[in-house]
């Protein structure tokens, strides 16, 4: 690991803070023996200390590299699969939202988007369950994760918030398609708004607490992310199932989620320095890149031709498209920061100068 400050043009100033582009190698390069083998290979100036072209006598400082043990990432990647784990996020979130608009729907005599709320939000949190499982690889267990709530860990607190939601959400859509027990599906449909909130953003919360860098540290701003998204797809799916005469509050929710989603994801992927870097690179990039361009569509169809039904339906799927792209893209993004040490190491020293700054300047 060089001491210095790692620089675009390959040069290393001591004493500052390595910058991306400078250098670093990813942990997947070649291995450090590798590396040596090729520059002992190489011929007469570089054998030398000098770089082709270089004035003779001139001094030549070797390209800063940096490297981490064996080429091994430094934090361990989190063990989730995909595409479990992201649509698992989206249909939560899509879920949480669909129930507070059912339960708002049923409260402002629309039963049409109070039906279409209901059945959403019970369909995609028995999905988003299910791709848990499957994630978890065994059902024991979610089970395992009920044994004990611990306030201070958002997975433990996740859990209690899915577990009633998912169970009031799944048996309202059930007694919502019988046609059984009409108080009893509004009881229903009002525990599940309850939950619905908690649901579409407490993932946010548990991503920020790991100590993967592109989650860690636009923790404060992927919450909104979640909450907007959630708020696009719910909004959008409602919408469109939903006649347009009833799906107002659909719409409404739709073009704000639309709006929180695109506003604070460009925080997130453009204010956090190098850790925003793989918000752009990759498959996150590609991903994030459409979910932009559907969430706009989506959001402008909506304005324009979402009185229509042809426009409405169009616009629900270009939203909910865009919720579950900027779900993988959030996912992707974190796990690439996860593989490079460099996302992991240049936030720690640019800390490490922050303090000393402040310290010298308090001398």
């Amino acid at each position: 690991m060089t001491g210095g400050t790692a620089q675009p043009g390959g040069g290393a100033q001591p004493g500052g803070v390595a910058q991306p582009g400078g250098g670093w190698r990813r942990a997947d390069g070649p291995s450090a023996h590798d590396r040596e083998r090729r520059r002992r290979g190489r011929g007469g100036s570089e054998r030398l200390g000098r770089r082709p072209g270089a004035a003779d006598g001139a001094p030549v400082v070797a390209d800063a590299e940096f490297g981490s043990y064996y080429g091994r990432p430094i934090i361990k990647e989190p063990v989730w699969k995909t595409p479990d784990v992201p649509l698992y996020l989206f249909l939560g979130g899509a879920a949480g939202t669909s129930a507070a608009l059912g339960s708002l729907a049923d409260a402002t005599g629309r039963p049409a988007l109070a039906r279409s709320g209901r059945l959403t939000a019970g369909a995609a949190s028995v999905l988003s369950v299910g791709w848990l499982i499957h994630d978890l690889g065994r059902p024991e267990r979610f089970l395992h994760m009920l044994r004990v709530l611990k306030p201070t860990s958002p997975l433990s607190v996740g859990s209690y918030i899915l577990a009633p939601f998912s169970a009031a959400a799944g048996a309202t859509a059930a007694v919502e398609l019988l046609g059984w027990f009409p108080r009893l599906k509004r009881f229903g449909s009002a525990v599940s708004a309850l939950f619905g909130g908690p649901m579409a953003t407490y993932t946010a919360v548990l991503f920020a607490n790991t100590a993967v860098p592109s989650w860690k540290e636009p923790g404060r701003e992927l919450p909104f992310v979640f909450a907007g998204s959630a708020m696009a797809a719910g909004g959008g799916l409602t919408m469109a199932f939903t006649p347009v005469a009833e799906a107002g509050p659909s719409r409404g929710t739709a073009v704000a989620g639309a709006a929180l989603e695109l506003a604070v994801m460009r925080r997130v992927e453009n204010g956090h320095g190098v850790v925003s870097e793989p918000f752009h690179e990759g498959k996150a990039g590609r991903y994030l890149k459409a979910a932009r361009a559907c969430t706009a569509a989506g959001a402008g169809l909506t304005l324009l031709a979402g009185r229509r039904r042809a426009g409405a339906v169009a616009a629900g799927a270009l939203l909910a498209a865009g919720s579950l792209l900027t779900r993988f893209g959030v996912y992707e993004a974190g796990m690439a920061s996860a593989r490079d040490p460099k996302y992991t190491v240049v936030p720690q020293r640019e800390r490490i100068a922050a303090r000393e700054d402040t310290g010298s300047l308090v001398r």
